[in-house]
């Protein structure tokens, strides 16, 4: 078996009907796993096992669905913002051309009864031939610029999948065919049958349904305004230093190792890494972070960045598709082509919406013609305005169009879903576990505390010289704070590191010891001058080193892993909105409980060894806890993968990153609650769409079907439900927009 995943695109889907078919289509077909389709990006994904079906075979079975299939190419297909553009284009001229023809006809079948002039020769009364002719004629156009409704209606309905275009077809089609009925009879002599001409309904619902497109696709545009932000980042070109010469050259023949010299105010081409300048970079449209930061050499760089001030010479180390913002781009359109799971109710309501508005369209016909007593027409005219006003469109968009706004005002925050699986599940999470190291803390040891016990100045100088020569955490802290110190370090002989005790060397003649306690108890060094100090370091989660001269303990160094600044602010923030917050770490219960009360933490699960990570993830989730995981680390990606919700810090290993379902770019805790709150919104904004989407038709096709006539209320009029009709997709899509003036 080998399964691979393929992305089609799919040309001719108008609603949620059309998902469900071009789903259950591709489906049917063996050694197919799964198979997504998105309305708004018209794309599907499949994931299929390639020795028992084919590209073609899953083409095929699009096409016999009643649509066209290929498969999408990278980099050879246009653009989504050019399909739109094309798409957009396209419906304008067809409104124009509709508009032209539905206008006059509008004129002359409704003018007189609200009092505008008509000619004698063009009136029902005066010339009732050429009034019922030439509506016919202008009708006839109108029906051609919109054959795709019928080609994709009629088609589906054949095929036993009816869609909205079955629907407005159908309706379309059986007001047509009466007004040729009477057509023929006006021509045949029986002039009162003028009165019975419905080619307005047909024109004027064809064309407000173009309209309601229109809009539809003019907003759906804007709601993956982020992805084109993201791509319009991309530099063209890039000015390369080659043979002691500076070369303008398009961004696709840059190659690995150019050097790239970036001036003031350019954008940086490729992602590198800075050989010589010094300038301040604006990130802000790949990570959030509004304010530059500061870059000079052996800094990483990212292309799409822009340089503020300053030159900067950059060694090319990524290009094309493996830089930072081409891989933010595919996280995005993934997270946006995918499905969220509340959408499956849409798609369980749209695969049985649809036949039974037929259904009840053809009995309150036959109900008013039969036991109404009303006449033919009446009947055909409540019967049309059920199957317009019943059109699924909001449904089919009420997910997909908010999935991608939240998306999009995730990823401009620096917040990057991977699905829209995660948007969804990541606002049900009620326990949030965090790793320690790297993730609540800096992630760097510090030295925070020194206490000196014979008053000697040189006894940071003499350790700091000793610890240069390891490479473990502890002793880089203390070299750091001697440089800070400004103090110079002094040549080591006979260096000698002491595994899981420390370190031993001569320093200016003299015997140094430098280690834990274990060191100084086995060496025979007296300590019990420094112990209350050491027990204050203990309690205050920092880990104690103690220094020891010529066999006399001469220092006790302090060195802790500093708290993340927000970190006590992100956990409150997190526990205000009712959530259970865990500081999973593999430190001593005594040093773990000193940092997590520092982070005004009350949930501890200490001494936990990396590889038991995930198991303690398993142990709450059997608990019925929905967790989320914050990790950064190589040792955190199984519990990542093992949580409901992995939350990887932008800053750590791509293994976790690749195991998380949620990618923070910025390494800022605050920003884990500003993930969960797009996830909230989001949500809130589908169940607004699908409670919209339900209630309009539950409201709206009971009128239709004439309930109000029944009381002496109006009679819904096609024309009126098929404005309906359309702008209920658009009031789908303004509401999801809205997601976009939310404050995170």
């Amino acid at each position: 078996m080998a399964n691979v995943k393929e992305t089609f695109v799919i040309d001719g889907m108008t609603c949620a009907s059309c998902v469900l078919n071009v789903e259950n289509a591709v489906k049917k077909l063996d050694g197919i796993d799964s198979a997504v389709v998105n309305l708004t990006t018209e794309k599907m994904s499949v994931d299929f096992d390639n020795q028992k079906v084919s590209q073609e075979m899953i083409e095929q079975a699009v096409l016999d669905a009643g649509y066209d299939a290929h498969i999408f190419v990278e980099g050879k297909e246009l653009s989504q913002e050019e399909r739109e553009g094309q798409r957009l284009s396209g419906m304008k001229t067809k409104l124009i051309w509709s508009a032209i023809f539905t206008l006059p006809l509008l004129y002359i079948s409704m003018g007189s009864m609200i009092g505008l002039p008509l000619p004698a020769w063009l009136s029902h009364e005066g010339a009732p031939a050429i009034f019922a002719v030439g509506q016919l004629l202008l009708t006839l156009p109108v029906m051609l610029i919109g054959w795709s409704f019928y080609s994709n209606g009629f088609r589906s309905l054949v095929k036993g999948h009816p869609n909205m275009d079955s629907l407005v077809a159908v309706a379309t089609s059986a007001a047509f065919f009466y007004s040729l009925y009477g057509t023929y009879h006006v021509l045949a002599g029986h002039h009162h049958f003028a009165h019975d001409l419905y080619y307005e309904s047909v024109a004027v619902i064809l064309t407000l349904i173009t309209l309601g497109k229109f809009f539809e696709t003019l907003s759906k545009g804007r709601t993956s305004e982020a992805i084109k932000k993201l791509m319009h980042l991309s530099a063209k070109e890039a000015r390369v230093l080659r043979d002691g010469r500076e070369l303008t050259i398009p961004i696709d023949q840059v190659v690995l190792g150019d050097q790239i010299i970036v001036r003031p105010g350019e954008k940086i081409a490729v992602d590198g890494k800075v050989i010589a300048g010094s300038s301040s970079v604006d990130e802000s449209m790949l990570t959030g972070e509004s304010l530059p930061v500061e870059k000079s050499t052996e800094d990483r760089v990212f292309g799409g960045s822009i340089n503020v001030q300053g030159s900067l010479t950059v060694v090319a180390e990524k290009l094309g598709d493996e830089t930072l913002l081409a891989q933010i781009i595919k996280l995005v359109e993934d997270a946006q082509q995918t499905k969220a799971p509340i959408a499956k109710i849409a798609d369980k309501v749209s695969g049985i919406f649809v036949p039974v508005v037929m259904a009840l369209a053809t009995l309150s016909g036959l109900a008013w013609y039969f036991l109404g007593g009303e006449s033919f027409t009446f009947a055909m005219t409540v019967a049309v305005a059920v199957l317009v006003i019943a059109c699924p469109c909001a449904l089919g968009l009420a997910t997909p169009t908010a999935i991608m706004v939240g998306t999009g005002l995730a990823a401009s925050h620096g917040i990057l879903f991977k699905s829209g699986d995660s948007l969804e599940t990541s606002h049900q999470v009620d326990t949030i576990v965090f790793d320690k190291t790297g993730t609540l803390t800096e992630g760097k040891p510090e030295m925070v505390s020194f206490y000196t016990y014979d008053n000697s100045q040189a006894v940071l100088q003499l350790v700091a010289s000793l610890e240069s020569l390891s490479e473990h955490p502890i002793s880089s802290a203390i070299v750091q704070k001697a440089k800070r110190e400004n103090l110079d370090l002094i040549e080591v002989e006979d260096f000698e590191s002491l595994a899981g005790f420390g370190l031993r060397g001569r320093v200016l003649g003299h015997e140094l010891l430098v280690g834990n306690l274990a060191l100084m108890v086995k060496a025979g060094i007296d300590w019990l001058e420094a112990k209350a100090d050491f027990e204050n370091l203990t309690a205050d989660g920092q880990t104690p080193v103690l220094a020891a001269v010529d066999g006399h303990l001469v220092g006790l160094m302090g060195i802790a892993d500093q708290l993340k600044s927000d970190a006590r602010a992100a956990i409150s923030k997190l526990k205000k909105l009712g959530l259970d917050v865990i500081m999973l770490t593999g430190d001593n219960e005594a040093t773990a409980q000193a940092i997590a009360q520092k982070a005004g933490l009350n949930q501890v699960i200490s001494q936990v060894l990396p590889d038991q990570k995930a198991k303690v993830i398993a142990d709450l989730q059997a608990q019925g806890k929905r967790v989320a995981m914050v990790g950064d680390g190589i040792n955190d990606a199984p519990a990542l993968a093992t949580a409901d919700i992995g939350i990887a810090m932008g800053t750590g290993t791509d293994i976790a990153i690749e195991s998380a379902d949620i990618i923070l770019m910025k390494p800022e805790l605050m920003d884990v609650t500003k993930a969960l709150k797009v996830s909230r919104v989001t949500l809130t904004a589908i169940k607004e769409n699908l409670f919209w989407a339900f209630i309009y038709n539950v409201l709206a096709i009971p009128v239709a079907m004439g309930i109000l006539h029944l009381f002496g209320g109006p009679l819904l009029n096609p024309m009126l439900a098929g404005l309906a009709m359309s702008f209920s997709s658009v009031s789908v899509v303004a509401n999801s927009l809205r997601l976009k003036m939310k404050k995170i």
